[in-house]
């Protein structure tokens, strides 16, 4: 999730440990150990599919925050001994192992047992979703203006566990609704994505992929009986193949579990992740190798620009949203990445 939501979390859970003993302390060490594990992007790796890849890696593993707590406890209880080492371990370890569970509901990708094991991600919230945020900045505020304010953090977190056990369901139902659709246009064997479009659980995206096609679908709970509308996309497999003993771009495949779109960009040859953003407008883009007739040469890989979007997308996803529009070309809503009509 984004810094402010991790700041929001660990700040409630602190306030609610030890809010009655350390006062606003708690609060602003709370908030302090939420971001902690985030400032792993701080560290470059030497590529930028390095960087993607393991952000969200070390940092974040159960197997390592579980006995940084300790230490860090530990550490806490010298400095402030009014909170017993016993508090300071369940405040510290509540913080810090929320933080990685709840990237966890993302899509990105969270590496909660590293080394072992790939990255998780259970995909049913965006990585900003204001009604998962607000009830805990407001159990803060009511903290801040009136410590301890118990009652206050603990119904934001309350509020925000729902939320987020709703989303789970949302995206159940998403699931079961577009099978169908998918199972008429032959892809019951496709590897399928469901997830929310941004900063909201009510409109989502489904996207099935095999070998030689993307499918995409938008539909939301305000969408009635409408006909779902399936959007292709080709993944242009012979460039996945020819970089495949690459191990930039085995990295990427691991990484995104395959929802990788490959493209020929002038003589360079690139891998977008689909998973995030929005066709046409996917945030990484990684250039892998470059091509000079029969010849393949790989790079050291870097990132391209993120693509423009186009400025009538917001109010577009809006109207599809609240059911008024009853389909939605994604190619629309920013600079294409396929070539074609939708």
């Amino acid at each position: 999730m984004d810094s402010i939501t991790q700041i929001a979390l660990g700040a409630s859970i602190a306030g609610a440990v030890a809010g009655k003993t350390l006062g606003r302390t708690a609060l602003l060490t709370g908030a302090a150990l939420g971001t902690l594990p985030d400032l792993d992007i701080l560290i470059d790796y030497g590529t930028a599919v390095a960087n993607f890849t393991q952000h969200r890696g070390f940092s974040h593993s159960l197997l390592v925050l579980a006995p940084l707590s300790l230490l860090i406890a530990w550490g806490l209880s010298r400095w402030q001994p009014q909170l017993s080492f016993r508090r300071w371990l369940t405040l510290v370890g509540l913080v810090l192992l929320t933080h990685p569970l709840l990237d966890t509901f993302t899509t990105y990708g969270t590496q909660l047992f590293w080394p072992f094991g790939g990255p998780l991600a259970i995909n049913s919230i965006f990585i900003i979703d204001p009604l998962y945020t607000l009830p805990l900045l407001l159990g803060c505020a009511c903290f801040l203006i009136r410590p301890p304010a118990a009652k206050a953090l603990a119904l934001g977190l309350l509020a925000s566990s729902l939320y987020l056990g709703w989303t789970v369901t949302a995206q159940y139902l998403i699931t079961e609704r577009v099978k169908p659709a998918l199972a008429a246009a032959g892809l019951n064997d496709a590897a399928l994505m469901v997830q929310p479009t941004p900063l909201n659980t009510v409109l989502w995206r489904a996207t099935a992929i095999n070998d030689d096609l993307r499918v995409e679908i938008v539909t939301g709970f305000f969408d009635g009986d409408s006909e779902i509308t399936l959007e292709s996309f080709p993944r242009n497999s012979e460039l996945a193949q020819s970089v495949s003993h690459l191990p930039e771009a085995q990295r990427l495949e691991w990484f995104t579990k395959g929802f990788l779109h490959y493209e020929l960009n002038g003589q360079k040859i690139t891998a977008t992740d689909v998973r995030l953003g929005i066709p046409g407008a996917h945030p990484f883009t990684f250039v892998l190798a470059e091509v000079d007739g029969a010849d393949l040469t790989p790079l050291p890989s870097g990132q391209l620009p993120r693509p423009a979007m186009n400025p009538a997308a917001l109010p577009l996803l809006w109207s599809r949203l609240t059911g008024r529009t009853p389909a939605l070309c994604l190619r629309t809503l920013s600079v294409p990445l396929d070539k074609g009509n939708c």
